[in-house]
């Protein structure tokens, strides 16, 4: 990508601070070349960390160097919503993998055991929507992370901790509500039944 590349239209500083859009355009281009072939799913995921870790437009011109541009109806193609359920059954996620914006994890009469710590999160703040019913969810978030905790609980255990993490690491809020079930949320590893981490 150069300084006139469609996908970061008008600016020609590379000192200059990348947007949250600049980053979105960066990742739509990223999510149309994984979709077309052009790159592996590693290569995507580890391409859309570095998106949005970039501080910077100079730090975010070398990630699409090698691709070409998408339309700007395609500009929308950055992952917004995601959804993980576990329902009547046990659900681990977990490794590296790519959240959405909007994260939604629901555990009906089952168990849904989510690991952030190595996922691809998309932007400086992602909400996680979790809802418990009769059931057991469990997410471990990264070391850096800050939690804000807008969570209820009805005839239910909840646990959400994590509070204030690194300057600069993500900003995770999370809603929902427990019902009948158990709600945590923290970044110590426990007795979850997380996998090992490589």
């Amino acid at each position: 990508m150069t300084s006139r590349d469609p996908a970061l239209p008008g600016h020609h500083a590379p000192a200059m601070r990348a947007s949250d859009a600049d980053r979105d355009r960066v990742a739509a281009v990223l999510a149309e070349a994984l979709a077309t072939g052009r790159l592996t799913s590693l290569e995507h995921a580890d391409r859309l960390q570095a998106t949005y870790d970039s501080v910077t437009l100079g730090e975010l011109a070398p990630i699409t160097h090698d691709l070409p541009d998408v339309t700007a109806t395609a500009h929308g193609a950055a992952i917004v919503r995601h959804e993980v359920r576990a329902v009547f059954s046990k659900v681990v996620r977990g490794g590296r993998w790519i959240a959405g914006r909007h994260t939604a994890l629901n555990a009906t009469f089952g168990a849904l055991i989510v690991d952030l710590s190595d996922a691809v999160l998309p932007g400086r703040e992602i909400t996680l929507e979790v809802n418990s019913s009769f059931g057991k969810l469990i997410v471990r978030v990264p070391e850096n992370a800050h939690v804000i905790d807008e969570v209820s609980a009805l005839f239910a255990k909840r646990h959400i901790s994590g509070g204030h993490g690194d300057e600069g690491g993500p900003v995770i809020r999370v809603v929902g509500r427990a019902t009948f079930g158990k709600i945590i949320v923290a970044r110590e590893r426990t007795d979850w039944n997380l996998p090992d981490r490589s």
